[in-house]
Parts: structure tokens; C-alpha cells; sequence
């Protein structure tokens, strides 16, 4: 018989990154992976995470986050529970509470991770630990889902950024082409960006406007809970 289930929080964190950088082209939607160095697992890599303390959920995923990776995220959102009883390979019955996370590239850049610490594609990862693959594989449909129709993109770019910019994320991360006359037209309609008076120059184009986010409406729904102003939201165990 099984002890009580160990309750674990673990984190997927998205940016659009280069894996070099100053690299020409577009980025690559990417996450930071951990190489353990332990069993089970031994050699594999895995998301950032650990076990839950005496502390919030949200904050135990912070906290390893920042102890992992070097980055504390604006955007942090409970995603899922994962609990099959076969996770763990040897006798432990581990739950995990999975959140999801974007960051600008710039925070990338400036963050201080573990050694054991490496980005890698998100649609092209080796086999990782436990079940770690299929929980990539669900954030990105998260991802995908509502960056059709969430105002989440802002979370990847900059405080200003062109239109350009912005439908390349959308492109990136939807893995299809816009038409940059009809995306124009829908972004401008909705209303979730602004103009500003600021002008973008150098590089091969020409001088692009830079816009913003509107401030006045909220970057994504997260939901009655969170408008409630409530510190989690809810989840959902796996079968």
C-alpha cells in the first residue's frame, strides 16, 4: 500500500528566444528545462519545480522558479493537476499542480539559472522526465488556444512593439501565416492595443509605429476566481 500522495509544483515558462544571440530571423518559442542528475530520471531533463512547502501554491512555483531559472514571471496562471498513480517510476505517489508562464526575452537575457539550466524548442524536445512531455504538450494547446483570442501576447514582447512584432508571435505560436492586412485590421478593431508616438528605426524596414498594450482592459480572463481576487485558481485532475 501507498503512502499519502507527495504534493510537487512544477512550472512550463515560454519565451520567443534566438539561440544565439543577435541571430537573424525569427524566434524559436522555447522553454527552460532541468538536467537531473538523480533517479529516478537519471540524466533526463525536466520542467523546474519541486515540492509544495508551508507556502501558497503560486508562491512555491515562484520560488522555484527564481531558484531554477532566475526569472519571476508577470504572467503565472495554475494550468492543470497532474496525479496518474504511475508518474514516478518507483513506489511514490507524486501530484503535481502545473502552472505556465511567459516571459519577455529581454528577461531571458538578463536572468542567472542554475548550470543544469537550458532552453530548449518546445516543439522539438527529447524524452523528458516522468510525464513531463505530455505536460509540455498540453500547455502548448493551452498556448495556442488563447492566443487566438486572449490578449496574452504582450506577456512575450516588450512594453512597445511594432504590429509586425505582434503578428509574429501570433504566427509563431499559432504555427500558421496572417495576413498582415487583415491581422492589422483586427487588432486595431478590438481595441487591446494603442498607438503610441513613438516610431521604430534601423534595420532593413522602414520606420515601423510602436504600439502598446491598452492598459485599460485586462491582458487575459483568468477566470471569476481570479477577478474575485483570490490567490489560485481552480484545477483539474487528470483521469
Amino acid at each position: 500500500m501507498r503512502a499519502s500522495p507527495e504534493i510537487a509544483v512544477s512550472t512550463v515558462i515560454f519565451a520567443l528566444r534566438h539561440d544565439e544571440p543577435h541571430a537573424a530571423g525569427a524566434p524559436t518559442l522555447s522553454l527552460p528545462l532541468v538536467f537531473r542528475t538523480r533517479e529516478p530520471y537519471d540524466g533526463l531533463w525536466a520542467l523546474p519545480g519541486g515540492p509544495l512547502g508551508d507556502e501558497t501554491l503560486e508562491d512555491a512555483a515562484r520560488r522555484t522558479l527564481a531558484a531554477t531559472t532566475g526569472l519571476a514571471p508577470a504572467y503565472l496562471e495554475q494550468m492543470y493537476t497532474f496525479g496518474n498513480p504511475d508518474r514516478s517510476p518507483d513506489d511514490r505517489r507524486v501530484v503535481s499542480i502545473v502552472y505556465w508562464a511567459l516571459v519577455r526575452a529581454d528577461e531571458v537575457a538578463h536572468a542567472r539559472p542554475q548550470q543544469n539550466v537550458r532552453w530548449l524548442p518546445a516543439d522539438d524536445l527529447p524524452n523528458l522526465a516522468f510525464d513531463h512531455n505530455l505536460v509540455v504538450e498540453y500547455a502548448l494547446w493551452r498556448l495556442r488556444n488563447k492566443v487566438s483570442y486572449g490578449r496574452i501576447a504582450h506577456a512575450l514582447l516588450g512594453e512597445t512593439f511594432t504590429l509586425r512584432e505582434l503578428r509574429e508571435v501570433h504566427e509563431i505560436v499559432g504555427q500558421k501565416r496572417l495576413d498582415p492586412a487583415n491581422f492589422r485590421r483586427q487588432v486595431e478593431s478590438d481595441g487591446a492595443v494603442v498607438p503610441t508616438d513613438q516610431m521604430r528605426t534601423g534595420g532593413a524596414h522602414r520606420p515601423a509605429r510602436l504600439y502598446r498594450y491598452n492598459t485599460e482592459m485586462e491582458p487575459v480572463d483568468l477566470g471569476p476566481i481570479a477577478r474575485s481576487g483570490a490567490t489560485t485558481a481552480p484545477t483539474r485532475s487528470t483521469p
